[in-house]
């Protein structure tokens, strides 16, 4: 009985100084290898989210995406996953808004087009609920899109029209329509194989993803200031997850939302775009800047897309959509 009472006493102090407490673990899924800077700020971020919440909530990250990329969105809302990221133009069609961060020239670093991208998404996207089923916890972009391939220098339009490329989807998929690109959607991870077995002899990427993939096989890359163009992320969790925390546990996860998130992915992409120059060098990749005549081709078509965009967001409820364009543009240009 006194073994029984000590134990009994313990369990009470424990009790009360809430060393017992009931834990929150997050089933974290990612579609891209561990060491990818995708995988590595969403395992800093849940880092953050153990440490902040006193270890009440913590993250099992899987050892494999429960969805392949274009289906992570759904595999997230529908509870397959607590915690995942996908890009938005992976389903093309299904997001309209978003696309405003994906147009060519907004910037030559992933950190201010992803906290402005935030920005804009909180004051305009986010009250029309495309996103719906799912909580955002932020949205970013990787950094500048880069036109990679293992044939030939491309310095023009011309030259681009006679290879094959893999493109992720997105604004950059109607962008390449229109310059009359011979291209095909296919998700990040399939790049290897495409190139290595010839089917594909190219890929419009950021820096980053040329070392994250080990494509060495890559031998030219051409450049335009601000990007041929961006990519958008999503970063979520499962909602009905979300709903049923506690108000405590609520607030830490807000607190690591928004900007936090956005400004931790991005500084995340930014770092391993750097380091990925570097291995381009050692793998004699040559670097060509886009001349003017090239930026002034993309150019040209690059309004059509934005005027495109601006009347489907338009449709889809979003008041004066050339007036957050630039107003994002702008944005991007506070953020440091």
């Amino acid at each position: 009985m006194k073994l029984v009472s000590v134990l009994s006493v313990a369990s009470a102090a424990l009790l009360a100084t809430g060393a017992v407490s009931a834990q929150t673990v997050f089933s974290v899924s990612s579609w891209v290898p561990p060491t990818h800077t995708l995988s590595v700020a969403q395992k800093s971020w849940c880092d953050e989210l153990e440490k902040e919440s006193a270890g009440r909530m913590k993250c099992n990250i899987l050892p494999k995406g429960v969805a392949a990329a274009p289906g992570t969105f759904d595999a997230v809302r529908d509870g397959l996953a607590d915690i995942s990221y996908t890009v938005d133009g992976y389903t093309p069609g299904r997001f309209i808004n978003t696309q405003v961060a994906e147009f060519p020239f907004l910037g030559d670093s992933a950190v201010p087009t992803s906290v402005a991208y935030q920005r804009i998404y909180d004051k305009y996207f986010a009250p029309l609920g495309e996103h719906r089923g799912v909580k955002v916890l932020g949205v970013f972009t990787h950094g500048p899109g880069v036109i990679f391939n293992s044939k030939m220098p491309v310095t023009s339009v011309e030259e681009a029209q006679k290879l094959k490329f893999r493109i992720g989807g997105g604004n950059i998929n109607e962008l390449s329509k229109l310059l009359g690109f011979n291209t095909t959607l296919k998700p990040a991870p399939e790049s290897f194989e495409l190139l290595s077995t010839g089917v594909m002899d190219g890929t419009f990427f950021p820096d980053e993803s040329i070392a994250s993939f080990k494509l060495s096989m890559i031998k030219y890359a051409t450049t335009f200031p601000g990007g041929l163009y961006n990519t958008s992320f999503v970063f979520m969790m499962n909602k009905a997850k979300y709903d049923g925390l506690s108000a405590q546990d609520k607030a830490v996860v807000d607190k690591l939302s928004g900007e936090h998130a956005a400004r931790m992915f991005g500084q995340g992409w930014d770092k391993v775009d750097a380091a990925s120059r570097e291995l381009q060098k050692q793998q004699g990749v040559q670097r060509i800047q886009a001349n003017e005549a090239f930026i002034k081709a993309v150019a040209a078509k690059q309004s059509e897309l934005e005027d495109k965009w601006a009347a489907a967001a338009g449709a889809k409820g979003l008041k004066d959509p050339k007036a957050v364009l630039a107003e994002f543009r702008a944005e991007i240009k506070k953020v440091k």
